[in-house]
């Protein structure tokens, strides 16, 4: 075995012990034990950190450095509960994962649905968002979900099987256009992520908390292309019930002018204003480990 099989094989055994161990806990022990986990994760993880107090500072200045921290700290306990929902996929039964978690506003995705053109859920790395698609292909509604392989073959293996086993198919995302076209004509949903930081030539670039970010169009001119709803979808933690809530907005409407380009940039931009909305909510749900503004615009210095 070449010494990167064995170091990728070691992180999988690693992935797995965490995981089947957490799925022994009941589940109140089960997210306190992820907790745990996650404050260590923060003790050590020195460059998350410090990219995340650096993206708190350019977009959400008026708030203080304590406030900054304690987002940062919230963000990580969010992992926590990531992780504990995660790991138990596997065992999931429909009325263990309804104590869990609870809908608000399925009309909204429902009536998007009836439709007939498909659904584009418009999303983002914001709580516990891997439970998301798990809990409502639970509930009846699969759906296929955009991804970016796991460069360990073993854990994109082991992660894949957690996320379909209800159902639900994932759709790589090199080379994923003629496959959620697919999708899209057979009307059935497809999840899109659009809070990361995108190549220049494959991305417009839009303010997102004020500061242009490089964005991907692939959700905009999917929805021109097909006349498929694009619905805003998150889950949100709720600290007092001590359960997740899937929200689903209702669907956006598309700006289709006829001038493609502009259509596209108007359309992306929207989508990252209704994000940029929801993190102002929830700024503990988001991301900001991400370097989200790594792309400049030409000619501009790096940020990071």
């Amino acid at each position: 075995m070449k010494r990167s099989d064995r170091r990728n094989y070691l992180e999988y055994l690693t992935v797995c012990l965490v995981l089947k161990t957490l799925a022994l806990l009941p589940r109140a022990l089960r997210l306190q034990t992820a907790y745990l986990l996650a404050k260590i994760a923060y003790l050590v993880a020195k460059k998350l950190k410090k990219t995340a107090a650096h993206n708190l500072e350019m977009a959400l200045p008026e708030l203080s450095r304590q406030q900054h921290a304690k987002i940062i700290k919230g963000l990580f306990r969010n992992f926590g509960r990531l992780l504990a929902e995660f790991s138990y996929f596997p065992k999931y039964t429909k009325e263990e994962i309804e104590q869990a978690v609870e809908y608000s506003g399925l009309e909204n995705y429902l009536a998007a649905h009836e439709r007939g053109h498909g659904v584009l859920f418009l999303t983002g790395h914001f709580g516990a968002w891997e439970l998301s698609c798990f809990f409502h292909a639970m509930c009846g509604y699969p759906h296929n979900i955009l991804v970016r392989k796991i460069d360990n073959p073993y854990i994109e293996a082991l992660v894949d099987s957690y996320r379909s086993r209800p159902g639900n198919r994932t759709i790589d995302k090199n080379n994923s256009a003629k496959a959620i076209l697919s999708c899209l004509r057979r009307g059935e949903t497809v999840g899109i992520l659009i809070d990361l930081n995108t190549v220049r030539n494959q991305g417009v670039f839009c303010d997102f908390f004020g500061i242009p970010a490089c964005s991907t169009t692939g959700l905009a001119t999917l929805a021109l292309r097909t006349d498929a709803a694009v619905v805003p979808v998150v889950i949100i933690w709720d600290e007092q019930k001590k359960r997740h809530i899937l929200h689903f907005e209702p669907a956006l409407e598309i700006i289709s002018t006829g001038n493609l380009k502009e259509d596209i940039l108007q359309n992306t931009s929207n989508f990252n204003k209704v994000l940029e909305s929801f993190i102002r909510k929830h700024p503990d749900h988001w991301l900001w480990v991400h370097k989200r503004w790594k792309t400049r615009p030409e000619g501009e210095p790096e940020i990071y």
